[in-house]
């Protein structure tokens, strides 16, 4: 199950990073984004040629068996040397000097063919053994992996830990937090690798095929690493699919209000059963517009002289500091529903009560504000002896 979510995860990452080359023509230098091109790519090919279905597909043979076993070590330390190379080109732009790095990491990968081809490794059932002579050089490639691995995959995590800390809230910032992650999950991935070592060394043989632990790291790592490379081309969809979530939440949790002012004020509906029907941020604004219409046409019973009396009210009747504004709002509201009701009306004050009439609230906020109010609102026991001790 593991195994077959990591080969798909490897299809994932694929699609991502090419859609990503494709992107970069037009938003990012190209070698910058041809390196995290690379990354995925390498990454992604080094899971799969480790899948069960990639050695069936090759069949037996000692030399599918090597070829095999050597790529997927020398893509994992492609991926990384191009993970290098894209921070390098990132935060030093085109002065960085990415030459070093590439021959260290060439250099790496010459020398753990050379050590893995010396090794001499014969498949046996689910394990691959290694001769005494074989035993230090197959010690060698594995060490050599490991420290140029987790020296490069540390320094990775830094980088963008950093960047991710000091970044703005945003997509960005969002992207830098998941290649953490991801970075992080082939960390784990890749210092699992030291229990292959104490058995090497202890048995001279180990495992030809990557067990569980090691196959939940690398979907774990590409799964992150996919999805904070390919931010950019997904997360406009879900962020859409959030707020209309957000919107059609917030629209049903303003309803009693709306239904109130609705009752006081029926003019207000624009179109009456039909309010879905433009899409539920549509609908959140209408409902707004038409609460703040129904304010408009209770102006004259609002008591200008009650928002005070109901705020001390309130605070001895123990309603929380944070819920005070939303409660005296709710208070006022319905004593304007009570006065219009009756016929009395007052001298209105130089503004309307609460946060409507703030000239620079957007519907968004307008409407996390009525939120408030209408949880206030349905708090009817609360709302009314606030009342009754304001008016008394």
């Amino acid at each position: 199950m593991i195994e077959t979510l990591a080969y798909h995860l490897c299809l994932v990452g694929f699609a991502g990073f090419g859609y990503k080359l494709i992107e970069a023509r037009r938003s990012q230098p190209v070698r910058t984004m041809w390196f995290l091109a690379g990354f995925g790519i390498c990454i992604a090919a080094g899971i799969g040629v480790l899948t069960p279905a990639m050695a069936a597909l090759a069949g037996p043979g000692p030399v599918a068996e090597w070829v095999l076993s050597l790529a997927g070590d020398e893509l994992k330390l492609g991926a990384i040397g191009f993970a290098v190379a894209f921070t390098q080109s990132v935060w030093r732009g085109e002065g960085a000097r990415l030459a070093p790095h590439a021959l260290f990491t060439g250099a790496t990968m010459v020398l753990l063919a050379v050590c893995f081809t010396l090794s001499g490794p014969q498949r046996v059932g689910d394990d691959t053994v290694f001769s005494a002579a074989g035993l230090p050089f197959a010690l060698a490639d594995k060490l050599v992996f490991l420290v140029y691995s987790l020296i490069s995959l540390g320094l990775l995590i830094a980088v963008f830990a950093r960047s991710a800390w000091h970044a703005e809230p945003g997509p960005l910032r969002t992207g830098l937090w998941l290649l953490v992650v991801g970075v992080g999950a082939a960390f784990a991935w890749t210092f699992w690798d030291v229990d292959d070592v104490r058995r090497l060394a202890e048995t001279a043989r180990i495992g030809a095929r990557e067990d569980l632990p090691s196959s939940v790291l690398a979907a774990t790592t590409i799964g992150f690493v996919t999805a904070g490379a390919t931010l950019s081309a997904w997360s406009p969809a879900v962020a859409s699919v959030i707020g209309r979530l957000r919107a059609y939440r917030a629209y049903r949790r303003i309803e009693p209000l709306w239904t109130a002012l609705r009752a006081a004020v029926p003019g207000i509906a624009l179109d009456p059963g039909r309010e879905l029907t433009g899409g539920a941020e549509f609908a959140l604004y209408r409902r707004v517009i038409e609460i703040r219409d129904g304010h408009l046409a209770l102006r004259a019973h609002f008591d200008p002289d009650l928002p005070a009396r109901a705020e001390t009210a309130a605070r001895q009747a123990g309603v929380p500091e944070a819920e005070l504004a939303p409660t005296v709002e709710a208070v006022t509201l319905a004593a304007a529903i009570e006065a219009g009701r009756e016929g009395r009306r007052f001298e209105p004050g130089e503004r309307l009560p609460g946060h409507l009439t703030e000239a620079d609230a957007d519907v968004a906020a307008e409407a996390a504000w009525l939120v408030r109010v209408s949880r206030a609102w349905q708090r009817g026991a609360v709302v009314d002896r606030v009342r009754a001790g304001a008016l008394g």
